[in-house]
């Protein structure tokens, strides 16, 4: 499911990296920690318990070439494949803004017909060139698609994350085949989190941050319907962080980004930030229902306290996998779930905030600490810290005050 690709100068660095980074596929989950979570998850607790949908990552960590003016690289690319690496089908998407100064390709078509073709891509800002254009070679590849229906996939959805303070953008260092290896490589099961993939180069809160996933199984009289969301998570200061329900960014006050070793000021920040958020479900919803539920992540996300900022470009996308509409031919007979039945609309709403606000609180307990571009250091989540403060407010699982 991820690729982690090393071509670093100094061996003894990038073999520490290697095996941190590596680790990344068994770090802890915030449900590991005793965190409370409201909603029941599937068995992987992630995007991937919607049956079909496949998640491929390629992780780049590069040391910085002085001789050639090169930096660090701590970089990479997230893919989606909503129906599996080997289908052409579409589904249907709706798509929501929730603050708009970013960058999420493709979206216009899936606007203007409710249909979402091909892989989704998240990675770092100045890789959406080389992740669009991959995309589209991707799809070109013989076998694939027939020749006539190659240019359905000339609109590829890829979303951004500014990486630039731990990475070199202007290194370029993702190519066609690191893109091409997480599309290759994309499956179900349990999915890494942390500094992988898109993920690599993010902080959220001023703490390491990156790739998180959940999900939630809800019932609705005699059906059964899945909810599961990944995210790309580099927002928000420190102040704003709330775990269930905990004010942590305040009580946790040191540990702020460091560039040789000058700690930032919590509120100096001036940085870009963004949050890409994508919402699978196997529910038959309509697109005018994925966009009710595209609109529902801002929830989850308030729930651990961000308030969107000024510059934080902040979006989710939400496809269904059932009622597919196949690239020829005419589509199956439709299902549908009624715009005035309260019941399932509701149960998928609430899964909704509930997975996206502990797919972020996910992402920042399997970052680690993390040295990047000039020195930038970025600390990962204190555990033991964190476990204290919940337990002071009689908020961990079977803890009290």
């Amino acid at each position: 499911m991820q690729k982690i690709t090393f071509r670093s100068v100094a061996a003894l660095s990038a073999l520490g990296l290697c095996l941190a980074a590596m680790s990344a596929s068994a770090a802890p989950r915030a449900r590991d920690l005793g965190i409370p979570f409201p909603g029941a998850p599937g068995p992987n607790d992630a995007i991937t318990d919607v049956t079909g949908v496949e998640v491929g990552q390629t992780t780049l960590i590069q040391d910085a070439d002085p001789s050639s003016g090169k930096g660090a690289v701590r970089t990479g690319v997230t893919v989606i494949h909503p129906l599996g690496k080997l289908k052409t089908d579409a589904v249907a998407a709706g798509f929501s803004v929730i603050n708009g100064t970013g960058e999420f390709t493709g979206i216009h078509m899936v606007d203007e017909t409710g249909l979402l073709l091909g892989p989704i891509g998240l990675t770092g800002t100045a890789n959406i060139p080389t992740v669009s254009q991959s995309f589209m070679d991707w799809a070109a590849r013989p076998g694939y698609l027939p020749k006539d229906l190659v240019f359905t996939h000339f609109l590829p959805v890829v979303g951004e994350t500014l990486d630039a303070r731990l990475n070199d953008i202007f290194r370029r260092a993702l190519t066609e085949k690191d893109v091409f290896a997480a599309l290759n490589d994309a499956k179900g099961g349990p999915v890494a989190e942390g500094n992988v993939g898109g993920g690599t180069g993010m902080q959220a809160y001023q703490f390491k941050g990156g790739i998180g996933t959940a999900s939630r199984v809800v019932h609705v009289g005699d059906k059964t319907y899945t909810v599961g969301v990944i995210l790309q998570a580099n927002n928000a200061p420190r102040r704003d962080l709330r775990i269930a329900g905990v004010p942590i960014g305040e009580a946790i006050k040191d540990l702020l980004p460091e560039r040789g070793h000058a700690a930032a000021d919590a509120t100096s920040d001036r940085s870009k930030n963004s949050l890409l958020i994508v919402i699978a479900t196997d529910a038959p919803l309509q697109v005018h229902q994925l966009t009710r539920l595209a609109r529902r992540a801002v929830l989850g996300v308030g729930r651990d306290g961000s308030t969107g900022g000024n510059m934080s470009g902040e979006f989710a996308l939400a496809f269904s996998t059932t009622n597919t509409t196949p690239l020829e031919g005419d589509p199956p007979p439709r299902q549908a779930i009624s715009d005035l039945d309260d019941r399932p609309m509701d149960a998928l709403f609430e899964a909704t905030v509930q997975a996206v606000e502990e797919a972020i609180v996910n992402q920042l307990v399997a970052s680690d600490t993390m040295v990047g571009l000039n020195g930038y250091k970025v600390y990962g989540l204190p555990h033991d810290r964190v476990i204290q403060i919940l337990k002071s407010h009689g908020r961990l699982t079977g803890v009290s005050p």
